[in-house]
């Protein structure tokens, strides 16, 4: 494939996502893997991954910029950007160039506000795993389901109040749920209001919507649908907003072509 091409890597705690752009700036080409025990790993496996697609990173007229929690293992990046520039120039593509754009990633939550195109504001939660995709997966462990059944189940459960901040305890009181024979419907709607109102209290930090979901969880109707009620406003997401890190990159790198 002869022309110029922006390739974008975000490499992520848990995953890792790719986007690739022609000169015209249309997506030719996503990819998604697990990011797994070492980010170099990872570079490497995107590396194949891209030349295997017809896209090598070392081609004539392609340009790669790294982003995400290890946009420093990639040694063929021509640019490295932070998370935070790249998800704002992903969301402006993908939404448009004002509101409030909301990352749940697997060890941070980001939420960051954008005007005419360009990130005037953010905040971060880094500092615990609670309110994050890696607290949605933990829990999902220790009732013995997927993070989409954990989703299904808490449709139909009832309200129950997970209240510890900390994931090690929030653990704790999920085992105590159990051991007191509580429905695991329930502990499951516990589990997902208890990321909400998490996410939603960063979110609040914002001037207001409209709200953008990017991140992991962009396919997850029912943390989706409570967010909104969270926020007292509907929360816009697409699949392609899983990528928004991905594809600001991109757009990065293809304008270093």
């Amino acid at each position: 494939m002869a022309g110029i091409f922006g390739v974008g890597v975000d490499i992520g705690s848990t995953a890792t996502k790719v986007a690739v752009l022609d000169g015209e700036g249309a997506l030719v080409h996503t990819a998604l893997m697990p990011t797994g025990f070492s980010s170099v790993d990872a570079a490497r496996r995107v590396e194949e991954e891209l030349a295997g697609a017809g896209f090598a990173p070392d081609a004539p007229g392609t340009r790669v910029v790294a982003t995400g929690y290890g946009r420093v293992a990639v040694p063929y990046a021509d640019k490295v950007v932070t998370e935070i520039t790249c998800h704002g120039i992903g969301a402006t593509r993908l939404f448009g160039q004002a509101g409030t754009v909301i990352d749940v990633g697997g060890q941070d939550t980001k939420v960051i506000q954008l005007k005419g195109g360009r990130v005037v504001k953010f905040a971060m939660n880094d500092k615990c795993a609670a309110g994050t995709g890696r607290f949605l997966e933990i829990m999902a462990d220790r009732l013995g389901v997927s993070q989409e059944e954990l989703s299904a189940l808490a449709r139909t459960g009832a309200e129950t109040k997970i209240s510890s901040m900390c994931t090690v305890f929030a653990e704790s009181e999920v085992i105590s749920l159990i051991g007191r024979g509580v429905a695991r419907e329930d502990i499951a709607r516990g589990v997902i209001d208890s990321v909400v109102s998490r996410v939603a209290a960063l979110a609040g930090q914002a001037p207001g919507g409209p709200f953008f979901l990017t991140g992991g969880l962009c396919e997850n109707g029912y943390v989706i649908e409570r967010l909104g009620v969270a926020l007292g406003t509907p929360v816009r997401t697409c699949p392609k907003a899983r990528y928004a890190g991905a594809l600001g990159a991109a757009e990065r790198a293809r304008a270093l072509a």
